[in-house]
């Protein structure tokens, strides 16, 4: 608050002003969306090796039997960490501005939503945040469910579809809702 009580009001200008990124981040991202997002996205669904590979060309830790559909979209491939037999479905999004880890066997389903990046929203200038996901081995993130920054998704927990997860979820919990809450254990 101000000294008259009243909320600071946000800098946009400042906020647009600031250097998010460093020159080379800039690059991978420019790199990333003229030639490698195009290429993941026309490539057939059977070819989950060359999206992996194309991945991996980028930056991103990617495991062994992972499966991720041409739809799903990345946004910085550099800050993805993907263990082994991990599959992503049609629409996901991994906004990937913090790094996303997604353990052994996970699930990402179709239009689910993992977003590591915010603002600071008390501070005027309005600063952007890069907060890391955790998804545990054995997850499941239904379809269009959204994790939000700075989140760990505990082993063998499920986050039902359309849920949104703004804070950590137990091992082998079972969420519902907005906000998610804990409707049983698996």
């Amino acid at each position: 608050m101000t000294p008259d009580n009243k909320p600071p009001v946000p800098d946009v200008t400042a906020n647009r002003a600031s250097r998010k990124w460093t020159r080379r981040e800039l690059a991978e991202r420019i790199l990333w969306s003229i030639l490698g997002h195009p290429i993941f996205r026309l490539s057939p669904r059977p070819l989950w090796g060359l999206r992996n590979g194309l991945l991996r060309l980028f930056g991103a830790k990617i495991g062994q039997q992972v499966r991720l559909h041409p739809t799903v979209k990345i946004t910085i491939p550099r800050h993805l960490t993907i263990a082994d037999g991990v599959g992503i479905g049609d629409g996901a999004i991994l906004y990937a501005l913090g790094p996303i880890t997604i353990g052994t066997n996970a699930t990402i389903s179709q239009g689910a939503h993992l977003c590591a990046g915010t603002h600071d929203f008390r501070d005027p200038t309005m600063p952007l945040l890069k907060l890391p996901i955790t998804i545990g081995d054995g997850a499941w993130i239904c379809a269009e469910a959204f994790v939000g920054p700075n989140v760990t998704i505990g082993a063998m927990s499920v986050v039902g579809a359309r849920c949104v997860a703004m804070k950590d979820v137990p091992p082998n919990a079972i969420m519902a809702g907005n906000p998610a809450r804990q409707v049983g254990t698996r």
